[in-house]
């Protein structure tokens, strides 16, 4: 495969070397994420992206001499529990720490890192968010020390109503979402762009649920079917969309779904064919992007662990860490945060991506896919062996998703 990291980080590495680099250079990054309790098959899902990204980023097989070790951590889910493991990791020497399940989460661990590295000049710590996406993180609660690989809930949601407002038979939309962080904002973002972009468009509900506690939909579907809505806008992701899915099925709900994590394990196979060209994602990569670089790792990773691979930002994560290492010469948190704000390399659909100095956020292509039946050159793959996958329906440059920041990023 001729991804970018190899060519990226070349010259870096042979640099490293002729330094009188010799020896390799170790890199362990916390993964700290809810490995059990009602997320943990998607946290253990990605835990497999990023030791498969790894395996195939970091090391011989990158041409790189920085290896990088993936240590598994379960929070459970729990904030509490994730600091916990933070100061644990902190305490080991481990100064690069990944989390993405949860902007609740994330808050609390961006506040831990400011103090700990404020308190302890020397033994800094660097949290490569790869999922959690309340804008806050790059807007008014930015840190030196957190870069963030997945899209904000700003972002996408510009994407999906730039979208939205060209399909005229989007007339009435019930917002649902879990009530934290996260959905609080894609509920907040929705109505706002709707408001400028489709005027017209009414908000028929407007709902928020606990995170990871229902295990009945129906009565939500019920309420979204008397609404008399056409469309869902949600951000639920794993069990909670899995559920709230199933249950828009078996209600017999013909409306369509916008969502952010429709490809996330499991999801796939509960939409199934009844979901055929009515299930819609917004994302910044999925398995059947024109451009498709990262082929190979998504079919190896498929082949090795029989699951399906979604999680670029687990792959950038560690490429954009390597090439930072490999840049700053250095394993330390500080240099490798100057090495990473501003660092640009090949994205994996094609386009030009860079992790953005002024508020640590990488700007990067968006895509509106749309759920539908495999085969052709438009879905070559099919996700879960449901028959069915993504195709792209809206493609926009990272110029066109980049949002504004409200960041004053301290000196790191």
């Amino acid at each position: 495969m001729k991804f970018s990291l190899k060519n990226a980080a070349l010259g870096a590495g042979l640099v490293f070397a002729l330094a009188g680099a010799a020896s390799a250079q170790n890199v362990k990054i916390a993964f700290i994420e809810g490995l059990s309790g009602p997320f943990g098959g998607v946290g253990q899902n990605q835990l497999k992206h990023f030791q498969y990204a790894a395996e195939r980023f970091s090391g011989k097989n990158a041409n790189s001499g920085v290896n990088v070790e993936i240590v598994p951590l379960d929070s459970k889910g729990s904030p509490q529990e994730a600091l916990a493991l933070l100061k644990k990791a902190s305490d080991d020497g481990i100064r690069f720490v990944s989390q993405g399940n949860g902007s609740n989460v994330a808050g609390v661990l961006i506040d831990a890192i400011n103090k700990h590295n404020e308190r302890n000049p020397g033994k800094e710590v660097v949290f490569l968010n790869y999922a959690a996406i309340d804008p806050d993180f790059t807007n008014s609660k930015c840190s030196p020390w957190h870069f963030r690989f997945d899209a904000g809930v700003d972002m996408k949601i510009e994407g999906l109503t730039n979208y939205i407002k060209d399909q005229k038979d989007v007339k009435n939309v019930y917002v649902i979402g879990q009530n934290y962080s996260f959905g609080q904002q894609v509920s907040k973002f929705t109505k706002e762009m709707l408001a400028k972009k489709r005027p017209d468009v009414k908000i028929v509900g407007d709902e928020l649920h606990p995170l990871g506690q229902v295990k009945d939909f129906a009565p939500y579907v019920q309420k979204i079917m008397a609404a008399n809505a056409d469309t869902v806008i949600t951000g639920n992701w794993g069990p909670d969309l899995v559920l709230l899915i199933r249950a828009a099925n078996a209600a017999g709900f013909k409306g369509n779904f916008y969502t952010f994590y429709a490809g996330v394990i499991g999801t796939p196979t509960a939409i199934g064919a009844a979901g055929a060209d009515r299930v819609r994602m917004v994302s910044y990569w999925h398995p059947n992007t024109a451009q498709n670089e990262i082929e190979s790792v998504y079919t190896g990773f498929k082949q090795k662990f029989n699951e399906e691979f979604y999680t670029v930002a687990a792959v950038n994560a560690v490429r954009f860490l390597v090439a930072a290492v490999e840049k700053s010469k250095s394993t330390e948190a500080v240099p490798v945060a100057r090495a990473l704000a501003g660092m640009k390399m090949r994205g994996a659909s094609g386009e030009n991506i860079e992790m953005r100095a002024s508020d640590g956020a990488l700007q990067q292509a968006m895509y509106i896919a749309q759920w539908t039946k495999a085969g052709g050159k438009d879905v070559k793959f099919d996700q879960e062996g449901t028959g069915h996958g993504f195709k792209t329906v809206r493609y926009l440059m990272p110029e066109q998703s980049a949002m504004a920041t409200s960041c004053k990023m301290p000196k790191r």
